[in-house]
């Protein structure tokens, strides 16, 4: 067992999230950044889709009843005791304490065998926005560990490289003919705003004007899609967006970037490079992987 000593601004559970339910409602949900948990997993000889944690700013301590394995990705921070992206060695007893990220907003904690919590819809994954799979973690509570089953092969794994400005690779559409142009989205740097979740990113800088008024019957939606309400301001679809909304979609992201857009902290600017758009805007270069 492990127990929260300190769970810090939000920790939770997660996943690789409960595919094949939008149809009823249910996000996708899972880890906002996805690589980093699977890196975790591998670190510690878990397969790719075990639960792990999720700690949003850090600040979290875990006591560990057993000995055990653990490997930590994603946004850097310093702990003790252990080391980011290696698997380290917690003794029965000790308690790994988590510092506050450097940069990015997600950390990810895999422990071998995965954490064993009941599976909701196929999934172990708290899902903020609908309130399914396990609540998100407090002082006091205890997460069972799994049966551990691989080996671990790795000694060290690279991690993330800290971006001050990061440019994000979108596509224009399905409904950026809604709009005047998308020039402001290849042009300008957006800042990210402090009502960001993970249901979604929240941008502010230069809005982009309607062509059309009115607003869509609710259609799909997709994680890294740009939603634009009717402030002009673009959101960034996040694991635990809605499954449907009536705002446009202006842009997707690139499968691939959407990881990075969940290590967006507020206050952080942001600029995006455009593709496919019917009103064609200068490219932003210095693309950052």
């Amino acid at each position: 067992m492990i127990e929260v000593v300190r769970s810090g601004p939000l920790a939770t559970v997660q996943d690789l999230g409960r595919a094949g339910y939008a149809h009823l409602g249910v996000p996708f949900s899972g880890a906002a950044d996805r690589p980093s948990l699977c890196l975790a997993n591998r670190l510690v000889g878990n397969p790719e889709d075990a639960a792990g944690l999720e700690l949003t700013f850090g600040g979290a301590a875990l006591r560990f009843e057993a000995a055990a394995w653990i490997a930590v990705t994603g946004a850097p921070l310093h702990l003790r005791p252990g080391t980011m992206n290696a698997p380290s060695y917690v003794p029965a007893g000790a308690v790994v304490e988590f510092g506050a990220p450097s940069a990015g907003v997600r950390t990810y904690v895999g422990v071998r065998g995965g954490i064993d919590v009941p599976a909701v819809l196929g999934s172990r994954s708290t899902d903020m926005l609908s309130g399914l799979g396990p609540p998100p973690l407090s002082a006091g509570d205890r997460l069972r560990v799994g049966r551990t089953t691989g080996q671990i092969t790795v000694d060290v794994a690279p991690g993330i490289d800290p971006e001050d400005e990061p440019v994000l690779r979108i596509t224009a559409g399905p409904r950026d003919d809604w709009f005047e142009t998308l020039a402001p989205l290849g042009e300008a740097a957006y800042e990210v705003t402090a009502r960001s979740n993970r249901v979604g990113v929240r941008l502010d800088g230069p809005a982009l004007a309607r062509r059309r008024q009115g607003e869509l019957p609710s259609e799909g939606m997709v994680t890294g899609a740009l939603q634009v309400p009717p402030n002009g301001l673009p959101i960034i679809f996040l694991a635990d967006h809605p499954t449907t909304g009536g705002y446009p979609v202006a842009a997707v992201l690139a499968g691939a970037d959407i990881a990075r857009a969940g290590q967006l902290r507020p206050g952080q600017r942001v600029r995006f490079r455009l593709s496919g758009s019917r009103s064609p805007a200068p490219a932003v270069f210095g693309l950052r992987r």
